[in-house]
């Protein structure tokens, strides 16, 4: 119930969102005459909710009149991760309740499963980190570093580069998740 209630919300303001950006797009262009009464209905809807935003964009060198349709990209971008993060929790607290139903086994099972799973983000930032350019001794990538280099440092020794390419990353992935299909099948 509550997370249907949060999707149609999300829909409703990815809706409304769009209304204003496509309104505000046919007042400028003077699709809508803006001195009628469409075109000031427009603007008294959307001014309120555009000029924070046309404010902002204009500060940072922006286009204010893009506003509407930065409107919109935001509020799709938001409601993805609003409802990824939603369906995320509802996930975790089913894992939880199913491990804890288990004893301890389940409970160890579950810190095994999450643990590898931030082992497995970490060796991901640090691929991306280094295509950025930011190494071990970056004080942002250095926990990710820190995380990873017990089974990556091994690997580069055992496992030559290809060129310019480091594979052992791709090798550690397929460890973590080798170990911890072989620990959970065991519990």
């Amino acid at each position: 119930m509550l997370f249907d209630l949060i999707r149609y919300t999300v829909f409703g303001v990815f809706v409304f969102s769009g209304a204003v950006a496509a309104g505000t797009w046919a007042v400028r262009t003077r699709r809508i005459n803006p001195f009628g009464r469409t075109g000031q209905l427009v603007r008294k809807v959307s001014d309120p909710v555009l000029q924070p935003l046309e404010s902002y964009l204009l500060k940072r060198g922006g286009n204010p009149q893009q506003a509407g349709w930065w409107l919109l990209g935001i509020s799709v971008v938001g409601g993805i991760l609003v409802i990824t993060a939603m369906d995320w929790v509802a996930m975790t607290v089913r894992r939880t309740a199913r491990a804890a139903e288990q004893g301890v086994s389940g409970l160890i099972g579950l810190v095994v499963y999450y643990g590898s799973g931030v082992l497995l983000i970490a060796l991901i930032v640090r691929v991306v980190g280094s295509w950025l350019g930011l190494g071990p001794f970056n004080r942002w990538m250095r926990p990710f570093y820190v995380l990873t280099d017990w089974i990556v440092k091994p690997l580069q020794r055992i496992v030559p580069p290809l060129g310019m390419i480091d594979i052992t990353p791709i090798i550690a992935w397929f460890l973590i998740l080798l170990l911890r299909g072989m620990i959970l099948g065991l519990l």
